[in-house]
């Protein structure tokens, strides 16, 4: 499932490329930014519950299933209206308890972050405002796939790139920096097996630890040789970023620790 040498076509707009910041950050929202996976939530307690999902995880992880086949019908097992899982997911939902930390220090040495998920942008903004308030989650731009409600209320998932087997290829969000005059440091922070398309393509990549066994990202990386740093929560993501920021580390230091310890 490496991403394709034509890129797939966008059904959504990008933000503008931060082009003038010579450090960016690009960070996955769930099971990243978030303490669990919000869709994983949903899923194993509203849907087709946590043994089945899994069971796809492995499929998507051994490339035997795509992750856009494999995450719409997670997403179309879960019973309830657009309105119901926002609900529950503003209520339920709680932020890496480091994260607000972690922006406030990146936006006072102009360091963007820019969320990259494969999770659905209308519900990606109500919890980010719900945990942060409207100004700063204003700050943040997002990257995702969107959704199609119905007058009903139900609904369905509506994919960035429908044409590939991501769903959404998080690489494009990445590779137009390579392009830049001046290009940027770029850092990416993930965690599962929605951030394989991602995984090559940053210059340092941070690789969230899951409790559960869920570290999917991490095996990938294992598997195929991709140089990555693991990390618990943001407080040990930011001892990195802002080392390297303030020039006292190294990509080289960094991947040489293998984990970071807060």
């Amino acid at each position: 499932m490496s991403a394709a040498s034509d890129p797939p076509q966008s059904t959504l707009p990008y933000p503008p490329l931060k082009d003038k910041a010579p450090f960016v950050v690009l960070s996955d929202w769930d099971g990243t930014i978030t303490s669990f996976d919000s869709n994983d939530y949903l899923t194993d307690n509203f849907g087709m519950g946590l043994e089945a999902r899994r069971k796809l995880n492995i499929e998507i992880l051994h490339e035997r299933l795509t992750f856009r086949d494999a995450f719409q019908s997670e997403m179309r097992s879960i019973p309830m209206t657009f309105e119901e899982c926002k609900r529950i997911m503003v209520r339920d939902i709680r932020l890496d308890p480091h994260f607000v930390d972690f922006e406030a220090w990146c936006r006072a040495h102009d360091v963007p972050i820019v969320i990259v998920s494969s999770g659905m942008e209308p519900l990606i903004r109500a919890v980010l405002t719900s945990q942060v308030g409207e100004e700063d989650s204003k700050r943040i731009d997002i990257i995702a796939n969107t959704t199609i409600v119905n007058e009903d209320g139900t609904w369905d998932i509506s994919y960035r790139h429908p044409s590939s087997g991501f769903g959404h290829d998080k690489s494009q969000a990445i590779l137009p920096y390579r392009d830049l005059p001046h290009r940027p440091f770029l850092f990416f922070l993930g965690d599962g097996v929605s951030d394989l398309s991602a995984a090559r393509h940053a210059d340092l990549l941070l690789v969230k630890q899951k409790e559960g066994g869920e570290n999917d990202l991490a095996a990938y990386c294992r598997r195929e040789g991709i140089p990555h740093v693991l990390f618990d929560d943001f407080r040990g993501a930011l001892k990195v970023i802002m080392g390297i920021v303030q020039g006292d580390m190294t990509k080289e230091d960094v991947l040489a620790m293998g984990a970071i310890k807060a």
